[in-house]
């Protein structure tokens, strides 16, 4: 386990190095991150542990993610180490643009979620308890939707009279007509 001194000398040792390849001196950096030189130097040596917002500033100066400082000082529980590391290893990298640290890392995270979305189902599979449940669920609301329907339709055919056809139309004449005639004999 380590102890909060080196914690505060590996983030102190970090943003040092990051400080150096963005090819910014103490005072640079301590101006676009609005904090006093003293301090920023005391942060690099680990003397001070700065808090989240100084941390913020920090990184946006150093054009590095926040979240890689604050896992390094300890604001953050560390989700996957290596993601932290590719990123700040691309936003370090002084032989790329700003541009195309953007593009990479944009790239890096799609890359990251993707893989994230295909391997979420099978990591987890639903509890067959759940299963059975969604499966009652989905039968009876076919069952219900089933029953609208078949009602719906009966409802239409009742309002709707029966289409007569001139055969139906004939044989109904004739049968009255010999009704007729054996009424009157």
């Amino acid at each position: 386990m380590s102890s909060i001194k080196d914690d505060l000398a590996d983030l102190g040792g970090f943003l040092k190095e990051q400080r150096h390849s963005a090819k910014l001196s103490l005072r640079q950096l301590a101006e676009v991150a609005g904090v006093s030189n003293p301090y920023l130097s005391q942060i690099e040596r680990g003397l001070k542990k700065p808090s989240a917002e100084i941390l913020q500033s920090l990184a946006k100066g150093l054009r590095i993610s926040a979240e890689s400082l604050y896992v390094r000082a300890g604001i953050l529980e560390e989700q996957d180490a290596g993601q932290v590391e590719v990123k700040a290893a691309i936003l370090g990298d002084a032989g790329l643009s700003e541009r195309q640290k953007r593009v990479l890392l944009d790239i890096y995270e799609s890359f990251c979620a993707e893989n994230a979305r295909v391997e979420e189902p099978a990591a987890r599979p639903a509890p067959r308890a759940a299963t059975k449940a969604t499966s009652k669920a989905t039968a009876k609301a076919t069952k219900k939707a089933a029953k609208k329907a078949a009602t719906k339709t009966a409802k239409k055919a009742a309002r709707k009279p029966a289409p007569t056809t001139r055969s139906t139309a004939a044989s109904t004449a004739r049968t009255t007509r010999s009704s007729d005639r054996r009424s009157t004999s």
